[in-house]
């Protein structure tokens, strides 16, 4: 599971699968209905864990469930 460096600021992040430029949105969404974008803001610079395996309760981030 990556690490991704984030600014502060707004993100948004993928909650379809579809985005090239996963884990942030590229607008690949608009053919998934109810899977739209995730908006993440980050009150200062730091790390986020981006679940890649699709079975986090906390999409889309991880909460460690691929190691169960």
């Amino acid at each position: 599971m990556p690490a991704f460096e984030l600014d502060a600021g707004e993100h948004w992040l993928c909650t379809c699968g579809k985005s090239a430029n996963f884990p942030f949105c590229d607008g690949s969404h608009k053919d998934v209905p109810d899977k739209g974008p995730l908006k993440h803001t980050m009150t200062e610079k730091g790390s986020i864990y981006i679940c890649t395996c699709k079975k986090s309760a906390d999409m889309p981030f991880c909460d460690g469930s691929h190691n169960k």
